[in-house]
């Protein structure tokens, strides 16, 4: 289901990343699920759509920030 606010997000996304981050993940992963919803065009047709969402939501985040130390920082270009 996609997410309506960023208060919705997983625990490890709201308690961990920084709110562009946040962003990021949930424009990303709401996006994703609609495309995915259709098993055709998932990699794996046994992972859900919400699984594979969640994956790329995060390839997404890990795009323009990294996780140092116990912090994520924007990636600077």
């Amino acid at each position: 289901m996609p997410y309506k606010s960023k208060r919705e997000l997983p625990k490890g996304v709201r308690n961990n990343l920084p709110l562009d981050a946040q962003e990021i993940y949930q424009d990303t992963y709401n996006s994703a699920e609609e495309f995915y919803k259709e098993k055709s065009k998932r990699k794996n047709p046994n992972e859900s759509k919400e699984e594979v969402a969640a994956k790329v939501a995060w390839s997404a985040v890990k795009s323009k920030y990294k996780k140092v130390d116990d912090r994520w920082k924007r990636i600077r270009i």
